[in-house]
Protein backbone atom coordinates (compact mmCIF):
# COMPACT_ATOMS: atom_id res chain seq x y z
CA UNK A 1 0.00 0.00 0.00
CA UNK A 2 1.70 3.17 -1.21
CA UNK A 3 1.64 6.40 1.49
CA UNK A 4 3.05 9.52 0.48
CA UNK A 5 4.78 11.28 3.82
CA UNK A 6 6.91 14.09 4.80
CA UNK A 7 10.46 13.73 4.88
CA UNK A 8 11.04 16.24 7.30
CA UNK A 9 8.56 13.40 9.66
CA UNK A 10 11.26 10.69 8.34
CA UNK A 11 13.33 10.01 11.66
CA UNK A 12 10.01 9.77 13.24
CA UNK A 13 8.14 7.73 11.34
CA UNK A 14 9.89 5.27 9.43
CA UNK A 15 10.99 3.11 12.83
CA UNK A 16 7.66 2.57 13.81
CA UNK A 17 5.90 2.15 10.60
CA UNK A 18 3.76 -1.43 9.81
CA UNK A 19 4.04 -4.12 7.48
CA UNK A 20 2.41 -3.87 4.06
CA UNK A 21 3.19 -0.06 3.84
CA UNK A 22 5.48 1.41 0.86
CA UNK A 23 6.49 4.93 2.05
CA UNK A 24 7.31 7.56 -0.39
CA UNK A 25 8.85 10.63 0.83
CA UNK A 26 8.65 14.18 -0.25
CA UNK A 27 10.36 17.10 0.56
CA UNK A 28 8.96 20.15 -2.21
CA UNK A 29 5.53 20.45 -3.76
CA UNK A 30 6.48 18.70 -7.19
CA UNK A 31 8.16 15.65 -5.85
CA UNK A 32 4.68 15.10 -3.60
CA UNK A 33 2.36 15.99 -7.07
CA UNK A 34 4.24 13.25 -8.55
CA UNK A 35 3.58 10.65 -5.89
CA UNK A 36 0.01 11.32 -4.61
CA UNK A 37 -1.62 10.16 -8.34
CA UNK A 38 -1.84 6.74 -7.36
CA UNK A 39 -1.27 6.14 -3.60
CA UNK A 40 -3.64 4.85 -1.23
CA UNK A 41 -2.55 7.54 1.95
CA UNK A 42 -1.06 10.54 2.02
CA UNK A 43 -0.16 12.72 4.53
CA UNK A 44 0.64 16.44 2.58
CA UNK A 45 0.70 19.11 5.09
CA UNK A 46 2.51 21.96 2.70
CA UNK A 47 3.46 25.43 5.01
CA UNK A 48 0.12 26.70 3.05
CA UNK A 49 -2.98 24.76 3.25
CA UNK A 50 -4.44 25.77 0.09
CA UNK A 51 -1.82 24.04 -1.56
CA UNK A 52 -1.75 21.47 0.61
CA UNK A 53 -5.29 20.90 -0.85
CA UNK A 54 -4.57 21.61 -4.45
CA UNK A 55 -1.70 18.68 -4.64
CA UNK A 56 -4.08 16.30 -2.88
CA UNK A 57 -6.95 16.90 -5.84
CA UNK A 58 -4.50 14.64 -7.59
CA UNK A 59 -4.87 11.60 -5.74
CA UNK A 60 -7.07 9.12 -7.59
CA UNK A 61 -7.19 6.19 -5.06
CA UNK A 62 -7.12 7.75 -1.62
CA UNK A 63 -8.11 5.48 0.86
CA UNK A 64 -6.89 7.54 3.69
CA UNK A 65 -6.20 11.07 4.20
CA UNK A 66 -4.41 12.52 7.11
CA UNK A 67 -3.85 16.01 8.41
CA UNK A 68 -2.31 17.97 11.19
CA UNK A 69 -4.70 20.79 10.98
CA UNK A 70 -7.50 20.74 12.79
CA UNK A 71 -9.48 22.73 10.12
CA UNK A 72 -10.30 20.80 6.90
CA UNK A 73 -11.92 23.40 4.70
CA UNK A 74 -8.76 23.28 2.59
CA UNK A 75 -9.58 20.26 1.27
CA UNK A 76 -12.23 18.98 -1.80
CA UNK A 77 -14.62 16.87 1.26
CA UNK A 78 -16.85 16.31 -1.82
CA UNK A 79 -13.97 14.21 -3.84
CA UNK A 80 -12.67 12.39 -0.78
CA UNK A 81 -16.15 11.46 -0.34
CA UNK A 82 -16.67 10.04 -4.14
CA UNK A 83 -13.41 8.20 -3.41
CA UNK A 84 -14.76 6.65 -0.07
CA UNK A 85 -11.98 7.98 1.74
CA UNK A 86 -10.81 8.04 5.11
CA UNK A 87 -10.03 11.88 6.55
CA UNK A 88 -8.51 12.46 9.89
CA UNK A 89 -7.25 15.93 10.86
CA UNK A 90 -4.84 17.21 13.74
CA UNK A 91 -7.92 18.09 16.32
CA UNK A 92 -6.33 18.46 19.69
CA UNK A 93 -2.77 18.60 18.16
CA UNK A 94 -1.89 22.40 19.08
CA UNK A 95 -5.39 22.78 21.39
CA UNK A 96 -3.49 23.82 24.62
CA UNK A 97 -1.44 26.66 22.22
CA UNK A 98 -4.55 27.84 21.06
CA UNK A 99 -6.01 27.82 23.92
CA UNK A 100 -2.96 29.64 25.91
CA UNK A 101 -3.21 31.77 22.95
CA UNK A 102 -7.15 33.05 23.13
CA UNK A 103 -6.38 33.43 26.82
CA UNK A 104 -3.63 35.52 26.22
CA UNK A 105 -6.02 37.97 23.95
CA UNK A 106 -8.14 38.05 26.76
CA UNK A 107 -5.52 39.25 29.13
CA UNK A 108 -3.62 41.46 26.26
CA UNK A 109 -7.56 43.25 25.76
CA UNK A 110 -8.41 43.61 29.48
CA UNK A 111 -5.19 44.77 30.11
CA UNK A 112 -3.93 46.47 27.06
CA UNK A 113 -1.25 45.22 27.00
CA UNK A 114 -0.15 46.13 23.46
CA UNK A 115 -0.38 49.58 24.72
CA UNK A 116 1.95 48.86 27.73
CA UNK A 117 4.37 47.62 25.01
CA UNK A 118 3.83 50.50 22.77
CA UNK A 119 5.02 52.90 25.84
CA UNK A 120 7.68 51.23 26.99
CA UNK A 121 8.79 51.32 23.15
CA UNK A 122 8.90 54.90 22.86
CA UNK A 123 10.51 54.68 26.13
CA UNK A 124 7.54 56.42 28.18
CA UNK A 125 6.50 55.66 31.55
CA UNK A 126 3.23 55.96 32.47
CA UNK A 127 1.50 55.34 36.12
CA UNK A 128 -2.21 55.07 34.49
CA UNK A 129 -2.48 51.38 33.19
CA UNK A 130 -3.95 51.66 29.34
CA UNK A 131 -6.13 48.49 30.41
CA UNK A 132 -8.03 48.33 33.71
CA UNK A 133 -10.48 45.31 33.37
CA UNK A 134 -10.42 42.69 35.24
CA UNK A 135 -11.61 39.41 34.41
CA UNK A 136 -13.13 38.35 37.52
CA UNK A 137 -16.90 38.10 37.65
CA UNK A 138 -16.77 38.77 33.92
CA UNK A 139 -19.02 36.38 31.34
CA UNK A 140 -17.42 34.86 28.20
CA UNK A 141 -19.14 33.05 25.15
CA UNK A 142 -17.36 30.12 23.40
CA UNK A 143 -18.73 29.50 20.42
CA UNK A 144 -17.44 25.99 19.84
CA UNK A 145 -17.27 24.19 22.48
CA UNK A 146 -15.06 21.21 21.06
CA UNK A 147 -11.33 20.13 22.16
CA UNK A 148 -9.75 23.60 22.17
CA UNK A 149 -13.00 25.59 23.05
CA UNK A 150 -13.26 23.40 26.28
CA UNK A 151 -9.71 24.27 27.17
CA UNK A 152 -10.14 27.78 26.84
CA UNK A 153 -13.40 27.59 29.22
CA UNK A 154 -11.43 25.70 32.19
CA UNK A 155 -8.35 28.15 31.57
CA UNK A 156 -11.02 30.91 31.71
CA UNK A 157 -12.76 29.20 34.60
CA UNK A 158 -9.54 29.89 36.67
CA UNK A 159 -9.85 33.10 36.60
CA UNK A 160 -13.93 33.15 37.68
CA UNK A 161 -14.95 33.88 34.73
CA UNK A 162 -18.58 32.37 33.78
CA UNK A 163 -18.52 30.57 30.66
CA UNK A 164 -21.22 29.60 28.64
CA UNK A 165 -20.32 27.48 25.64
CA UNK A 166 -21.76 27.15 22.20
CA UNK A 167 -22.62 23.21 20.33
CA UNK A 168 -24.32 21.65 17.66
CA UNK A 169 -26.24 19.80 20.13
CA UNK A 170 -26.47 21.75 22.96
CA UNK A 171 -24.99 19.36 25.16
CA UNK A 172 -24.29 19.80 29.12
CA UNK A 173 -25.96 23.05 29.35
CA UNK A 174 -24.32 24.82 26.20
CA UNK A 175 -26.10 27.34 23.76
CA UNK A 176 -27.16 25.80 20.51
CA UNK A 177 -26.41 27.31 17.45
CA UNK A 178 -29.44 28.83 16.91
CA UNK A 179 -29.47 30.94 20.27
CA UNK A 180 -26.36 32.20 21.30
CA UNK A 181 -27.22 35.59 19.07
CA UNK A 182 -30.18 36.36 21.13
CA UNK A 183 -27.87 36.24 23.93
CA UNK A 184 -24.61 38.45 23.21
CA UNK A 185 -25.62 40.92 24.99
CA UNK A 186 -25.06 39.15 27.88
CA UNK A 187 -21.34 38.85 27.61
CA UNK A 188 -17.88 41.01 27.88
CA UNK A 189 -15.71 38.18 25.86
CA UNK A 190 -17.37 36.54 22.82
CA UNK A 191 -14.76 34.08 22.03
CA UNK A 192 -14.72 32.28 18.03
CA UNK A 193 -13.38 28.87 18.65
CA UNK A 194 -15.39 26.21 16.14
CA UNK A 195 -14.09 24.50 13.31
CA UNK A 196 -14.81 26.23 9.55
CA UNK A 197 -17.93 25.02 7.52
CA UNK A 198 -20.59 26.55 5.13
CA UNK A 199 -22.38 27.56 8.83
CA UNK A 200 -19.77 29.58 9.94
CA UNK A 201 -19.03 31.67 7.10
CA UNK A 202 -19.49 35.41 7.98
CA UNK A 203 -21.50 34.11 11.14
CA UNK A 204 -20.49 37.07 12.90
CA UNK A 205 -21.98 40.56 11.17
CA UNK A 206 -23.28 44.25 11.66
CA UNK A 207 -26.17 42.62 13.55
CA UNK A 208 -23.92 40.43 16.07
CA UNK A 209 -21.34 43.36 16.85
CA UNK A 210 -25.01 46.03 17.33
CA UNK A 211 -26.26 43.39 19.39
CA UNK A 212 -22.83 42.87 21.79
CA UNK A 213 -21.82 44.71 24.79
CA UNK A 214 -20.41 48.38 23.56
CA UNK A 215 -17.52 47.28 26.61
CA UNK A 216 -16.88 43.46 25.03
CA UNK A 217 -14.12 42.18 22.79
CA UNK A 218 -14.13 39.84 20.24
CA UNK A 219 -11.53 37.43 19.88
CA UNK A 220 -11.11 34.89 17.23
CA UNK A 221 -8.76 31.59 17.42
CA UNK A 222 -11.04 30.23 14.79
CA UNK A 223 -11.28 31.09 10.96
CA UNK A 224 -10.66 34.57 9.32
CA UNK A 225 -13.88 34.00 7.39
CA UNK A 226 -16.11 33.93 10.47
CA UNK A 227 -16.43 37.70 10.63
CA UNK A 228 -17.29 40.08 7.81
CA UNK A 229 -14.55 41.99 8.31
CA UNK A 230 -16.10 45.04 6.88
CA UNK A 231 -18.50 45.21 9.39
CA UNK A 232 -15.79 44.44 12.39
CA UNK A 233 -13.94 47.83 10.68
CA UNK A 234 -17.39 49.88 10.99
CA UNK A 235 -17.95 48.51 14.93
CA UNK A 236 -14.08 49.52 15.49
CA UNK A 237 -14.45 52.44 13.78
CA UNK A 238 -17.36 53.49 15.72
CA UNK A 239 -16.83 52.08 18.95
CA UNK A 240 -19.47 50.22 18.96
CA UNK A 241 -17.42 47.17 20.62
CA UNK A 242 -14.35 47.69 22.35
CA UNK A 243 -12.32 45.80 20.29
CA UNK A 244 -11.23 42.92 18.74
CA UNK A 245 -8.13 39.90 19.01
CA UNK A 246 -7.84 38.55 15.89
CA UNK A 247 -5.26 35.50 15.16
CA UNK A 248 -7.33 34.89 12.02
CA UNK A 249 -8.01 37.04 9.10
CA UNK A 250 -9.18 36.94 5.50
CA UNK A 251 -7.02 36.92 3.56
CA UNK A 252 -3.57 35.70 5.15
CA UNK A 253 -1.20 36.78 5.07
CA UNK A 254 -3.49 40.17 5.28
CA UNK A 255 -2.57 42.99 2.97
CA UNK A 256 -0.23 45.55 4.29
CA UNK A 257 -3.02 48.24 2.98
CA UNK A 258 -5.93 46.68 4.62
CA UNK A 259 -7.94 48.76 6.89
CA UNK A 260 -8.30 45.71 10.07
CA UNK A 261 -4.32 46.88 10.74
CA UNK A 262 -5.40 50.73 11.61
CA UNK A 263 -8.80 50.64 13.11
CA UNK A 264 -8.69 51.25 16.37
CA UNK A 265 -8.51 48.43 19.47
CA UNK A 266 -7.23 45.28 17.08
CA UNK A 267 -4.62 43.26 18.00
CA UNK A 268 -3.21 41.09 15.56
CA UNK A 269 -1.54 37.86 16.52
CA UNK A 270 -1.01 36.78 12.29
CA UNK A 271 -2.46 33.12 12.78
CA UNK A 272 0.51 32.38 15.36
CA UNK A 273 -1.72 30.41 18.25
CA UNK A 274 -1.13 26.74 16.63
CA UNK A 275 2.45 27.36 15.94
CA UNK A 276 3.38 28.68 19.31
CA UNK A 277 4.56 25.01 20.78
CA UNK A 278 7.48 23.09 20.09
CA UNK A 279 6.14 19.76 19.99
CA UNK A 280 3.36 19.95 16.85
CA UNK A 281 5.32 17.69 14.81
CA UNK A 282 6.06 14.97 17.29
CA UNK A 283 2.85 15.01 18.34
CA UNK A 284 1.31 14.52 14.39
CA UNK A 285 3.71 11.70 13.99
CA UNK A 286 2.75 9.83 16.75
CA UNK A 287 -1.37 10.42 15.75
CA UNK A 288 -0.09 9.13 12.70
CA UNK A 289 1.47 6.25 13.38
CA UNK A 290 -1.48 4.93 15.91
CA UNK A 291 -3.88 5.21 13.51
CA UNK A 292 -1.72 4.14 10.09
CA UNK A 293 -1.41 0.62 12.35
CA UNK A 294 -5.53 1.20 13.04
CA UNK A 295 -6.26 1.75 9.26
CA UNK A 296 -4.71 -1.41 8.18
CA UNK A 297 -6.08 -3.44 10.61
CA UNK A 298 -9.23 -2.61 10.42
CA UNK A 299 -9.38 -1.02 14.04
CA UNK A 300 -11.27 2.48 15.34
CA UNK A 301 -8.96 4.80 14.17
CA UNK A 302 -8.39 8.81 15.90
CA UNK A 303 -9.61 12.15 14.85
CA UNK A 304 -11.97 10.99 11.90
CA UNK A 305 -13.84 13.40 9.75
CA UNK A 306 -17.37 13.86 9.08
CA UNK A 307 -17.32 14.57 5.09
CA UNK A 308 -20.92 15.69 5.29
CA UNK A 309 -20.72 18.22 8.60
CA UNK A 310 -17.05 19.28 7.62
CA UNK A 311 -15.69 18.74 11.27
Amino acid sequence: MKAVLPALARPLLEPKLPDGLSPHWFSIREEAEAMVVDADIAWIDLQNARASGEVLALGKQLKWVSTLRAGVDFLDLDQLKALGAILTNGNGINAEAVAEYAMLGVLAAAKRFDEVVRMADRHQWTETAPGQVELYDSTALVIGYGTIGRMIGDRLAGFDVAVTGVTRSGRDGTLTPDQWRERLSEYDWVILAAPATGETAAMFGADEFAAMKSSAWIVNVGRGDMIDQEALVEALEKRRIAGAFLDTVTPEPLPPEHPLWDVPNCIHSMHLSGRSQTRMFQRAAALFLENCHAFLSGTPMRNIVDLDAGY
